[in-house]
Order: structure tokens, then sequence, then C-alpha cells
């Protein structure tokens, strides 16, 4: 695991917050880690309904783009609005206490507009693959609405 402050990256805090750890963080792409965890969003309890991954690929990108704007100089944290531009979700549930491998691949970006790749596991099974477009909010450049 690398010694990395993932809070000085992305906005997300507890109970949002997904992402334990990252293990490998390039310019366009990053492996991460979580534990699944009765505090995520659509836990039952026992387990969370597999669309949270999406959040983890989500908070992984956001690490990406965090650590691309901490190389540069700036503030690690911003926000994004997320869409999803095509999932596959290979399990309904993931038993809590699970251990998850996000991995995530920038393919293209362009101003505030990037789309990535990832794929969450679970040892070696596939959970989920999901592609997801991101349109940055609050650019340091922008002017207010």
């Amino acid at each position: 695991m690398l010694d990395i402050d993932i809070d000085s990256l992305i906005p997300h805090r507890e109970k949002i917050k997904m992402i334990s750890g990252i293990l490998d963080i390039q310019e366009n792409s990053a492996v991460s880690f979580a534990v699944a965890n009765a505090q995520w969003p659509l836990c039952d309890g026992d387990a969370v309904n597999s669309l949270v991954l999406i959040e983890a690929i989500a908070q992984t990108a956001a690490i990406v783009e965090g650590y691309k704007r901490k190389q540069r100089g700036e503030s690690g944290v911003k926000g994004w609005l997320v869409g999803i531009k095509n999932a596959e979700f290979n399990v309904e549930k993931i038993p809590v206490e699970t251990n998850l491998t996000i991995m995530l691949q920038s393919k293209y970006s362009f101003d505030n507009y990037g789309v990535v790749e990832g794929i969450v596991k679970a040892g070696d099974k596939v959970l989920a693959t999901a592609t997801l477009q991101a349109l940055r909010l609050n650019d340091d450049n922008q002017q207010p609405l």
C-alpha cells in the first residue's frame, strides 16, 4: 500500500468514503482497495448491493484526478458529476468484510470532461465492470454561475 493521504485527494468523507488505500497510482490509472462495510450505502447489515461498486470506481477516478492536481501544486479535492456510460454486475450483493480491489484506467479527457473504465474484483473474481463519464463542476478557472 502506498503512503498517500486519500483525504487530500478526494472530497468524500465517512460514511460515503469507500476507498481504504491506494496500491498503485500513475498519470492515468490507479489500483485502490476497499473493504465492504456495514456503514456503506445500500447495506442491509449483512451485505451491500453491488450498485455501490460504481461509487468505488468513481472514487478511484477521483484519486487519479486529485493526484494529478496535487502534482501540479493545486488542491486535490474537487467535485465531479458522474454518469454511467455502461456497467455490468456479476453479483447482486457483496458480503460485509469482503476485500475489494478497484482497477481504473482513464480512457480520454478534454477540458473538464473525462471517461474512465473500472473493474472491481474480490480476489480473482470480477464483481463489476463499468465505464463512467465525469464532468468537473468546480474548476479553479471557472467563473461562478
